[in-house]
């Protein structure tokens, strides 16, 4: 008997931003393989609305910085259980394919010779701002943006204050980050906002600038998982009113 494997992103923790096709693939799976950053917030909540959700669960606890079962052993989880016969899901925070390793899965299930799909999800760059009243783009202010692993220490990231920078994971590496990007076109006063735990019970936003956002951090003592936005477009956050005076060009948006 032949399983199968399907690569499903849930989103950044909310149920609610699941795509129809990932619920109907949770309902029928027999095995789930969750990570613990997104996924396992949205099991919880099907499970307590009464999803007809009857898989067994296995919990790989992928958290930043910690990963209790190695990337390694993930991949052969997938395979050994669809070569079981079991229809499995693999369920991951986010996007599989927005940092988060999907298309290295995936390309091992085909060389295994396993039947694979992928599910996208709501990436955590775009809709964790985005409760903040963040965009990252905004007419007359910001026309492009760039999403960058917080994990390595960035170099360089090409344009100034209007072209949006999202780091994911960024807190252990934001001094950094913000000294490198200070020195650049967007200079030190360009806008930042850090997003705690979007969409969770922690959801807290702290605003300030490249050249404060460190100390902004440490006296709040934010901690991942967050998200880190950089550019002009902070300025349109809700809580920005008491830091940083909104854009002209907000206003004629």
């Amino acid at each position: 008997m032949s399983g199968r494997v399907d690569l499903v992103g849930a989103g950044p923790g909310d149920a609610g931003l699941l795509t129809l096709r990932g619920l109907r693939l949770l309902r029928e799976a027999d095995v789930i393989i969750a990570d613990r950053l997104g996924a396992r917030q949205v099991l919880d909540e099907l499970i307590t609305a009464g999803e007809p959700i009857t898989a067994q669960i296995v919990d790989v606890g992928k958290l930043p910085g910690h990963h209790a079962v190695p990337q390694h052993v993930i991949n052969d989880m997938l395979v050994n259980f669809a070569r079981a016969g079991a229809r499995v899901v693999r369920l991951k925070g986010g996007d599989p394919f927005v940092l988060g390793r999907g298309r290295e899965e995936q390309l091992h299930c085909v060389a295994a010779g396993v039947e694979v799909s992928v599910v996208s999800g709501v990436t955590s760059a775009v809709s964790v701002p985005a409760v903040a009243g963040i965009p990252l783009t905004h007419r007359g202010i910001a026309t492009g943006f760039s999403v960058v692993s917080g994990h390595d220490q960035i170099e360089t990231v090409p344009g100034g204050r209007d072209h949006t920078v999202v780091l994911l994971m960024g807190i252990g590496t934001l001094a950094h980050s913000a000294h490198v990007l200070a020195q650049g076109e967007r200079g030190g006063a360009c806008p930042v906002a850090i997003v705690e735990d979007g969409y969770g019970p922690a959801e807290r936003v702290t605003i300030g600038t490249l050249a404060t956002i460190v100390y902004d951090a440490a006296a709040r003592q934010v901690r991942n998982p967050a998200v880190v936005v950089i550019g002009d477009v902070v300025r349109l956050a809700h809580a920005a009113t008491d830091r940083l005076a909104a854009p002209a060009a907000a206003a004629a948006s």
